[in-house]
């Protein structure tokens, strides 16, 4: 799979975060790390892989000789690590080992030294799937951990987690990322695996991991494994393999609304639909596509700065909204997020788009 060969191994690879990676590269130079830490965010953004480039930098040479530039990924700590041999790492998924036999078990690895007399470091993925009794037992251990000791917890639903534990660490929230950042990233491992792809096919992708790298990487990989020829993957082959909207439908139907073309509206309501795409997915896209046109009429240089987007993408958005009324667009936004929430309980999937599309053109 791509993700995992272009995962990223050390800081300055990681896409999107740059206020943990800014912070944790500033605990490492100035010796002020901390015992235990919380990287909370969606799936796919970079959490576990940055808690192991943060565990390899804390066990590096480099860092042990008070060098900057780490991790160095040369040295035997940080080889180990990638090649996940490493004593001084202990991965656990808390998701299936939920239990305070678990933790404890933990607790007593916790007491013994380091294998290479450097940091014992705990990386506990999705911490929230911990039973109450666990966290208690886990608690003690956060609290008066031993020097070489330092644990980082990972979690999709930091609200699930303990008020006693979330006051012992150290929290980082992890971003979603921008259509411009997967993309660029995905732009790049094309590149070097020599897979020929249109710039409006990587949107697509881009567009439908809501902020999820991963996710597109995944993506990426399905193409590759899909296509054996060596001509250029265009937008409607990625969509057909994926069962995505092509990027060129949100304006289209855009397009349509705005010009009181109903037919036109529903016509492509019925393509997407025979087409196996789903139409949640499409609607939730479509609403995400009408608040970019909403934020370009009131300041194109938000949406340049929330979404990382460039002048060409903002000017093609801020020309769907010119002559329209903000409050229009308002009232479209609020019938598509209905339609979306209705369309799961719908006996005809298609039926509140095309309610909403009859309601918006009338």
């Amino acid at each position: 799979m791509l993700y995992r060969k272009y995962r990223p191994q050390k800081f300055s690879e990681v896409v999107g975060q740059e206020h943990v990676v800014k912070t944790l590269q500033g605990a490492l130079e100035s010796g002020r790390v901390g015992h235990a830490y919380l990287f909370a965010g969606s799936r796919g953004t970079g959490k576990t892989s940055l808690a192991r480039i943060f565990a390899k930098a804390l066990n590096c040479a480099e860092f042990k000789s008070k060098g900057k530039d780490v991790p160095c990924d040369k040295c035997s700590a940080c080889l180990s690590v990638n090649n996940g041999i490493s004593l001084d790492l202990i991965e656990i998924d808390a998701a299936s080992r939920t239990g305070v036999d678990d933790i404890r078990e933990l607790n007593e690895s916790a007491m013994v030294s380091a294998p290479s007399g450097g940091y014992k470091v705990f990386i506990i993925d999705e911490v929230h799937m911990l039973s109450k009794s666990a966290f208690n037992a886990l608690l003690k251990t956060l609290e008066e951990p031993p020097a070489h000791v330092i644990f980082i917890l990972a979690t999709t639903e930091p609200h699930k987690i303990l008020p006693t534990v979330l006051s012992r660490v150290q929290r980082f929230d992890f971003k979603r990322l921008n259509h411009s950042q997967i993309s660029n990233k995905l732009k790049l491992m094309a590149e070097k695996e020599g897979i020929k792809i249109t710039d409006e096919a990587i949107k697509t992708i881009a567009m439908s991991a809501d902020g999820a790298l991963r996710d597109a990487e995944v993506a990426l990989s399905k193409i590759q494994a899909s296509t054996q020829s060596a001509r250029e993957i265009n937008d409607d082959e990625v969509s057909e393999i994926l069962g995505l909207a092509s990027y060129r439908y949100y304006p289209e139907f855009i397009g349509y609304i705005l010009n009181n073309d109903r037919i036109g509206a529903i016509n492509l309501i019925q393509k997407i639909y025979l087409s196996g795409i789903d139409l949640e997915n499409f609607t939730g896209n479509l609403v995400e596509y009408m608040r970019k046109i909403l934020m370009a009429k009131i300041n194109p240089a938000v949406l340049a700065s929330v979404n990382g987007m460039n002048g060409e993408e903002i000017q093609n958005i801020s020309a769907l909204g010119q002559g329209v009324e903000g409050q229009r667009l308002v009232k479209i936004i609020v019938s598509l997020s209905t339609a979306r929430n209705e369309i799961k309980y719908s006996p005809v999937p298609q039926l509140p788009l095309e309610l909403a599309i009859i309601e918006l053109t009338n």
